[in-house]
């Protein structure tokens, strides 16, 4: 069962999952990183650009979720070294620093990881990638951000890769993506969910989450919760 938890991190959200069956759980890519703490030790998740089955590993896992742009910041690693992978996180952090987290997370997990984190969020200070995959995530094109920040389209590219792991046209497309899948878990019906979101058509949304998750938006729509997240 997965459930969110509140955290006091700007930009993160704070999730434990546990009796993961057999066959793991089921992501849908959403442009997040996650420093995830499980029986196993701990991972990195990188932004996905395909859905995945996980392989569990374990009864429990709980994780910190870093929005768009965020998640390089937390971990220290640009995003497109970790894009479709899960890496250990010693593979990333000095192994002094592993252990101290392992240590602190043999009483509260969640604790451990948000101290390891914190520092590195500051929300005076977070990174302009931070406030660009807010306004991909609300329906703003990529066009207009870059207009916005006075941007050029190869600067805008440069700077997602390392933020988000693939460039902002391919960010905006995970985003509207999950926008669209969220709308139909509330009962939208799909041809409002295509116009809501910005698809030419039911036909266009209907590809393009063939294309995402490798089924369809109404296997996605009968699942429950959001298959956006990530458990191991």
């Amino acid at each position: 069962m997965y459930r969110e938890l509140t955290i006091a991190l700007p930009g993160t959200v704070a999730w434990s999952v546990d009796r993961v069956g057999a066959d793991g759980a089921f992501v849908l890519p959403d442009g997040c990183m996650d420093l995830i703490w499980h029986d196993g030790g701990f991972l990195v998740a990188g932004p996905d650009t395909r859905a995945h089955r996980t392989t569990a590993a374990g009864p429990r896992a709980v994780g910190l979720r870093f929005a768009p742009g965020l998640g390089p910041r937390a971990l220290g690693i640009p995003a497109d070294e970790v894009r479709d992978s899960r890496i250990p996180l010693q593979d990333i952090w000095p192994d002094g620093s592993v252990r101290r987290l392992a240590d602190a997370a043999t009483r509260d997990p969640l604790a451990a990881l948000a101290a390891a984190v914190r520092d590195r969020l500051d929300p005076v200070d977070l990174p302009v990638e931070f406030s660009i995959g807010a306004h991909l995530a609300s329906g703003a094109t990529v066009a207009g951000v870059a207009s916005e920040l006075g941007w050029s389209p190869r600067r805008m590219h440069r700077r997602s890769l390392a933020a988000f792991g693939y460039g902002p046209k391919t960010l905006a497309r995970v985003l509207r993506f999950d926008r669209a899948v969220a709308a139909a878990r509330s009962g939208v019906g799909f041809a409002r969910v295509a116009a809501d979101a910005g698809y030419a058509d039911q036909a266009h949304l209907a590809r393009e989450v063939r294309a995402l998750s490798g089924i369809t938006l109404r296997q996605l729509a009968g699942q429950p919760g959001s298959a956006a997240k990530r458990s191991t």
